[in-house]
């Protein structure tokens, strides 16, 4: 089976011959930047028709992480175009990041849409690497369709765990590689490198569950499901959250 695969991944190098020619070139990721905002921002459209009752059902309790002042202060971690503003809860205070600027015009739009929330800041950086934000400053850090991108998910939920306050909340929603036996497995490996260079950084193959139960967080609630969506590939998902 591995032999099969390797042969099938040596197949997508040559037809994406060129692409992998620019990326060598150092052109690629400069490409990508400019058009993967422009497919986000008709992606999540779609996905958020498709996944709104998980979104609702996940979100429902945002409001009992809030602080004394009883608004919410919310970290939102790759942003994107601010797909999830429509489920906060009103009054929320929101901060985004995300290492492309790109996504900022998106990001002004979705916001004038969303005039229920109180939003902040929008800061341009990886979540590697957080440190606009302080320590122990956030009630709650969410973030969808993140972890399947970033180069290092366990920084990510070192630095997540640094900024939350003691007792806040990390919320979660993540694609994920489908269970080994299955055929939706043998193709997520097969067109993970392809997949990976053409979606700015995302792997079909990441185990994220694993990674959030190895990061030290006091309580954690996570379910995996089959999301009702049209690309099979990306069908398997966990979601839920995590408390400091």
């Amino acid at each position: 089976m591995a032999f099969v695969i390797f042969v099938l991944q040596l197949v997508l190098y040559i037809l994406l011959f060129p692409m992998y020619l620019l990326n060598f070139l150092g052109l690629w990721n400069w490409i990508c930047k400019q058009w993967f905002p422009i497919f986000l921002s008709r992606f999540t459209v779609k996905y958020n028709q498709q996944m709104a009752s998980k979104k609702r059902e996940l979100f429902s309790n945002l409001q009992e992480f809030a602080g004394p002042s009883g608004k919410l202060s919310l970290l939102e971690l790759g942003c994107g175009t601010g797909a999830n503003f429509k489920f906060y809860p009103p009054d929320c205070r929101v901060t985004c990041i995300d290492p492309n600027p790109n996504f900022e015009k998106y990001l002004i739009k979705s916001i004038a849409e969303n005039r229920h929330l109180q939003f902040e800041r929008f800061v341009v950086s990886a979540g590697e690497n957080m440190r606009q934000v302080a320590d122990g400053s956030m009630d709650v850090v969410v973030c969808t369709l993140v972890l399947c991108s970033v180069k290092s998910p366990e920084q990510i939920l070192r630095e997540v765990r640094r900024v939350l306050r003691p007792g806040g909340a990390f919320y979660f929603m993540e694609h994920v590689a489908a269970e080994h036996s299955t055929w939706n497995y043998f193709w997520q490996q097969v067109l993970d490198p392809a997949w990976h260079l053409v979606f700015d950084g995302c792997s079909l193959t990441r185990e994220s569950w694993k990674t959030l139960e190895r990061a030290g967080f006091s309580k954690l609630r996570l379910q995996h499901v089959q999301a009702p969506l049209s690309w099979v590939l990306v069908r398997p998902h966990i979601y839920g959250f995590a408390v400091k």
